[in-house]
């Protein structure tokens, strides 16, 4: 008699982090407890395909920031694989990496904004990246979104889609950035390590975006 064995469960949490702030922490947790994940992984982007003039830390400061930002969760890990990829970091290399990484018993849950479904079918490879992973929406005020009418546009996205509501909060890595060059506090925006580090790399004071 062969046992069933469970699938696990990871949640992909990709982004600039530039920097990583506390509604990101927020929204990973939310998705965490709703789906039952065993872990959530945030991939720092090397080059987003999205932002490509954004940036401004560099690869390795982001990510050390949002190791710093995780490190008192369990459930909560850094993945290199797309800083440590050369090129634009398209979502789909990402998930073929990834579970590779984890097995292919592994069912990954891609957490993503609203705005970022609006806009998916304009991604790399959309219907692959539906075939690799669920994608997790944190649903936000103001976008509205017709499942029925995406679906029209790439079908399967419905299917594929799990909409999830999560507490707003209006923190934005481009004020955090304007706000330190500012010399204003960023203080309970981002975690006391994260914004610690930012002083003592003096990252983003001669930030002129």
């Amino acid at each position: 008699m062969e046992v069933e064995v469970a699938a696990k469960r990871i949640g992909v949490f990709g982004g600039t982090f530039d920097p990583i702030h506390i509604g990101h922490l927020v929204v990973a947790e939310e998705a965490r407890v709703a789906f039952g994940l065993e872990r959530v992984v945030f991939v720092p982007a090397h080059i987003s395909p999205h932002k490509l003039d954004v940036a401004v830390a560099s690869g390795e400061d982001r990510c050390e920031m949002v190791r710093l930002a995780v490190r008192d969760n369990p459930a909560f890990t850094v993945s290199r694989v797309e800083l440590d990829r050369a090129g634009p970091s398209f979502t789909v290399d990402t998930l073929r990496s990834l579970h590779a990484e984890y097995g292919a018993e592994t069912q990954l849950y891609f957490v993503m904004g609203a705005d970022s479904l609006l806009a998916f079918k304009t991604w790399h490879k959309p219907k692959e990246i539906l075939r690799l992973t669920r994608l997790i929406v944190v649903s936000r005020p103001s976008y509205a979104l017709d499942l029925e009418a995406l679906d029209r546009e790439l079908p399967g996205i419905a299917a594929a889609t799990d909409l999830i509501d999560s507490i707003s909060l209006d923190i934005s890595a481009t004020d955090l950035r304007a706000r330190v060059r500012q010399g204003r506090p960023i203080r309970y925006q981002v975690p006391c390590a994260v914004a610690q580090y930012i002083t003592e790399h003096q990252l983003y004071a001669g930030d002129k975006a």
